[in-house]
């Protein structure tokens, strides 16, 4: 195997550990490292593992210790060359005496931004960058979100028939995905920041929207509802003391009812009555927050405000193998839509994958210009 092939295996090792910090690290971006040897041999890795930990360049060098003079350290993001929770990961790699950096992509965040390659160099270190770089642009793509455009990466998630029905014309919806699917779901809830519906979803399901079993985060529950309908003796509210429920309203909405949600634990947001400047401002304030991932399972009127917004950035679609029928009955996505073929919402799908009877359909959504 010649040096590019070792460059290549190693990196994708430190991509693969990279991913167990899943959930763990938000609003951080998810790390990997690998230590080598001069001949390619891999001595040690490391992980982002959580949020004001070690970062993985440091775990993978504690790992290797004296071990890691002379070697190379293959790490996913830039490292970084300021004081933040942890001391800089460029003085830990100087230290270490590692010779010869290869770093798979850039970090956006304004501290470091191609200062740490800079201290790195400086000190004499041999960097090498842009190994693999889109898997490591795509597995930081929520971080860099948040970084670059204030707000949340966003994942509509929504199940519907074969003949792209979410509900029947009497509005049945449960359960149109197999148990599988929403196993699956559970364990995506498990990992993001907050989980978004609109009123008629918590009116029509009186949903929980909590991940079980539990996962590495607990998510903020929110509920675009203009006019503070939802119910305070609801699973949403009634369970907002122990977990955290956001109601997004109007400047119209009666006071009486913001009162009565707010005694029962819920938090109140009040945003414009546009509905496109409302999710804007919403997302930005989520940004503001620091929340790094937004699940929305809303119905067509919240999924299509979203995109009709510009705001998906990935789909989950579950496709069961069904057909609802029925002229009346709902389809996934609401809201303008697109009256040009020419400029439609792609999807870049990622992954194609059977869960149970169902299809899972998963991609970055190209919107349109």
């Amino acid at each position: 195997m010649d040096a590019a092939a070792h460059d290549a295996v190693a990196m994708r090792r430190a991509l693969l550990v990279a991913q167990r910090g899943e959930g763990c690290v938000e609003p951080n971006p998810m790390v990997g490292a690998v230590v080598a040897d001069p001949a390619g041999r891999i001595l040690a890795e490391g992980w982002h593992e959580r949020f004001g930990g070690p970062h993985a360049e440091v775990m993978a060098l504690r790992q290797a210790g004296a071990t890691a003079r002379g070697g190379t350290l293959y790490v996913t993001l830039e490292p970084c060359c300021h004081v933040g929770k942890t001391p800089p990961c460029t003085e830990a790699i100087r230290s270490a005496g590692i010779s010869r950096v290869v770093v798979a992509a850039g970090d956006p965040f304004p501290a470091v931004d191609g200062r740490g390659i800079a201290a790195l160099r400086a000190h004499g270190i041999t960097v090498e960058t842009g190994l693999l770089a889109t898997e490591a642009l795509r597995l930081t793509a929520p971080f860099r979100r948040l970084v670059g455009s204030s707000r949340p990466w966003v994942t509509a998630k929504w199940a519907m028939s074969l003949d792209g029905r979410i509900a029947t014309a009497t509005g049945e919806s449960q359960w149109i995905s197999a148990p599988e699917s929403r196993a699956l779901v559970h364990r995506l809830r498990g990992r993001v920041d907050a989980i978004l519906v609109g009123i008629g979803t918590a009116l029509t399901d009186d949903p929980l929207l909590t991940a079980r079993p539990a996962g590495p985060r607990t998510a903020l529950r929110i509920v675009l509802d203009s006019q503070g309908r939802l119910p305070p003796s609801g699973k949403l509210a009634s369970s907002a003391r122990k977990t955290p429920v956001l109601v997004v309203v109007g400047p119209t909405a009666p006071p009486d009812r913001l009162r009565a949600l707010e005694e029962a634990g819920c938090e109140i947001w009040t945003g414009s009555d546009h509905k496109e400047k409302g999710l804007q401002g919403l997302v930005l304030e989520l940004g503001r927050r620091q929340l790094t991932n937004l699940l929305v399972e809303g119905g067509p009127t919240v999924l299509g405000s979203f995109f009709d917004a510009g705001l998906v950035d990935e789909a989950w679609v579950f496709l069961a193998p069904a057909i609802i029928g029925g002229a009346a009955a709902p389809s996934a996505v609401g809201g303008r839509g697109t009256p040009s073929l020419q400029n439609l919402h792609r999807l870049a799908v990622e992954e194609i994958e059977q869960i149970g009877p169902d299809l899972l359909v998963r991609g970055l959504v190209e919107m349109r210009g």
